[in-house]
């Protein structure tokens, strides 16, 4: 799971969260996140693991130092950098779902379809479009491909959802 770890963010966004932490742990799944305390990260492990589910937080030595790291994590794996936490967050998980977030989203995204366009994995990255929040980015990803800088099949990496029922089916259906 990809997200915010700001908490001063519309509610809309935290309860979305919470409805998928809460399907996550209902339907048995472990949810795999960057371990933090804060924001929409905190919020989908809390929601999983009072659903009955699993937890694993992937925390940068850094975020642990501070005292963010997540009392909602069932296994920790520490780390060294962010580069380190992608490439562990990648390795746990099956499927990568975006929920609204920044700049470390974004990096986390990318990444994970780059590398999945070039044959290193094939997981795929769902875009949780929770309101019309990546909008903006469907729009640029829409346009670079207009033009021809996105490979084939980037679309079949990279899924882009509106509800939790298009979620939910996305991270079921290979």
């Amino acid at each position: 799971m990809f997200c915010s770890a700001n908490a001063d963010i519309d509610k809309k966004y935290f309860e979305a969260a919470e409805e998928l932490g809460r399907w996550i742990g209902e339907n048995g799944h472990t949810l795999v996140f960057g371990g933090c305390n804060l924001g929409l990260m905190e919020c989908v492990a809390e929601a999983t693991r009072k659903a009955g589910g699993r937890t694993i937080g992937v925390v940068p030595s850094i975020v642990e130092r501070g005292g963010k790291a997540s009392p909602n994590m069932d296994v920790c794996i520490s780390c060294d950098n962010l580069s380190d936490r992608k490439d562990l967050m990648l390795a746990q998980a099956d499927v990568c779902v975006a929920m609204p977030g920044g700049i470390g989203t974004l990096d986390e995204v990318f990444t994970v379809a780059a590398s999945a366009s070039i044959g290193y994995h094939h997981k795929r990255v769902v875009i949780y479009n929770v309101d019309g929040f990546w909008d903006s980015l469907l729009a640029m990803l829409r346009d670079l491909k207009g033009k021809g800088v996105i490979r084939e099949g980037f679309d079949r990496d990279v899924r882009t959802a509106s509800t939790l029922e298009q979620v939910t089916h996305m991270i079921e259906q290979p």
